[in-house]
């Protein structure tokens, strides 16, 4: 019965997805929807974008090992990630009305950092749909009572996101969005409702958890428990600014105000709810001690599945599947879209700069089955859990993309030559790390690689400046008009 009812959820999301496909008419709707999106239909696909595998499945996992100072990167990170958004880059970005945050670059460094900072996000994202599509295999796997292996449920789960984005684009993703989003709400408020009344209330699970230290935010005191803490922080929170699917949700918004209002709700939303997983995960600790025991040395991912499928009714379990593939095929669907947009409109028309918009709008389809093709394959071959796959994917946008976007915002002496330096000194540094990063080093690469991002651009806007009013000083250079 449970199979059942997940099939026919699936083909109403396929649904939904081929309905959408007749109001794409060009490049522009398939995109960003044609800038028409009301305040609920952003707010939704804000939340449902963001409240992916790693909200039901990573960080209730990370949760019941860490506490909160395991999780600041998602959702706390998240949440200041979306908030910053809505206060503070929402509005002059939608003014700019431009279809893709490559555009941005372009218009104000130049097409060299449009084309580096283009490949950096587009690389983003491999970690981040991977996330979902391993989460999508998972959840089949469980369904069928592993009947399906993980990877047999990758590839199902991917076949069925690729073809409701495929067809549908920016106006597939805000529909199924806003279906997925009652579903994950009611779903959750239900199951917290029936699965804590299992654990002897809330009042009782959370004061076991505070009793546990689980509500900490940091490790320790020490400089080095300081500075992880902040590595940690900033991640997703300044990592996933510059990223394609936060732009295209600001600029499918009717207006500014409601890109910014509904960015800021769709944080507290998200915030919220990434409450009652994490809640759900410890509630199965105080039933089931043995079953957590257990899934914990061997897949902490697995501990709310399992919980579910063995002490719920049925209705339950329908509820908490249906959710949790809504929340994972609205980010998976959101973050297909992204980069495959952004590989169209500032790397290909490099290349073909005549092209139609029919053109590009068959190019936008074309990626999103590339892009499909990769990310499938990185899941496939990655070892890394749902929430680290998730965390690693904005470091390389934090050292390479973040600076450039906030310094070309709002810094008027930022240059060309500051933020190809910025771009450079913030890879090259990370990457350099990463090779040799263990446990016990004090700084973290993605932090001390987002300073050498910051270093780099200041010194490459300043310095030729510096130079250049120098030698006019002395009469060696004309003075600049």
């Amino acid at each position: 019965m449970l199979i059942w009812f997940v099939a026919i959820y699936l083909l109403i999301t396929v649904a939904v997805g081929f309905y959408a496909s007749t109001r794409v008419k060009n490049s522009t709707d398939f995109a960003s929807g044609g800038r028409s999106m009301s305040f609920p239909l952003v707010v939704a696909m804000v939340f449902a974008t963001w409240f992916g595998s790693e909200a039901v499945l990573g960080i209730p996992a990370t949760f019941l090992e860490e506490g909160f100072a395991g999780i600041i990167e998602d959702p706390f990170g998240s949440f200041g990630c979306l908030m910053l958004v809505g206060l503070v880059f929402a509005r002059p970005l939608y003014r700019l009305n431009l279809l893709t945050i490559g555009d941005f670059f372009r218009k104000r460094f130049g097409p060299n950092v449009e084309l580096l900072t283009s490949l950096v996000i587009i690389a983003s994202y491999l970690g981040w749909v991977a996330a979902q599509l391993t989460a999508l295999g998972v959840v089949f796997s469980v369904l069928s009572d592993g009947a399906l292996t993980t990877t047999q449920g990758m590839m199902i789960g991917t076949f069925i996101v690729l073809l409701h984005t495929l067809f549908g684009g920016m106006w597939s993703v805000a529909m199924t969005d806003f279906l997925q989003m009652i579903i994950i709400v009611v779903g959750l408020f239900y199951l917290t409702w029936l699965v804590g009344d299992m654990a002897g209330g809330p009042a009782a699970v959370i004061s076991q958890a505070a009793n546990e230290g689980k509500f900490a935010f940091i490790h320790g005191t020490s400089a080095k428990d300081i500075v992880a803490f902040l590595a940690a922080a900033v991640t997703m929170m300044f990592g996933s600014i510059p990223q394609q699917d936060v732009y295209a949700r600001v600029m499918s918004a009717k207006s500014e105000n409601i890109a910014a209002r509904a960015s800021m709700t769709g944080a507290c939303f998200y915030l919220c709810f990434c409450m009652l997983p994490i809640f759900l995960a410890y509630s199965a600790k105080m039933i089931d001690p043995a079953m957590v025991q257990h899934w914990l040395a061997e897949d902490s991912q697995m501990i709310l599945p399992r919980l579910i499928l063995e002490r719920t009714p049925l209705f339950a379990q329908i509820m908490f599947f249906g959710a949790i593939l809504s929340a994972i095929m609205s980010t998976a669907s959101g973050t297909l879209l992204a980069p495959s947009v952004t590989f169209t409109e500032n790397i290909l028309k490099r290349f073909i700069p005549d092209m139609t918009d029919r053109q590009a709008l068959l190019a936008m389809r074309c990626s999103v089955l590339a892009m499909t093709f990769a990310t499938g394959l990185f899941a496939l071959n990655s070892n890394s859990s749902i929430y680290e796959m998730v965390g690693n994917a904005y470091k390389v946008t934090l050292v390479a993309a973040a600076v450039p976007l906030f310094a070309g915002l709002f810094w008027k002496r930022a240059t060309t030559q500051g933020a190809l330096l910025a771009i450079f000194a913030g890879l090259g540094s990370w990457g350099l790390l990463e090779m040799t990063y263990q446990e016990t080093d004090f700084w973290p690469p993605q932090l001390a690689g987002l300073l050498f991002s910051w270093m780099g651009m200041v010194v490459g806007s300043l310095l030729p400046q510096l130079v250049r009013s120098r030698a006019e000083i002395i009469g060696v250079a004309p003075a600049s008009a």
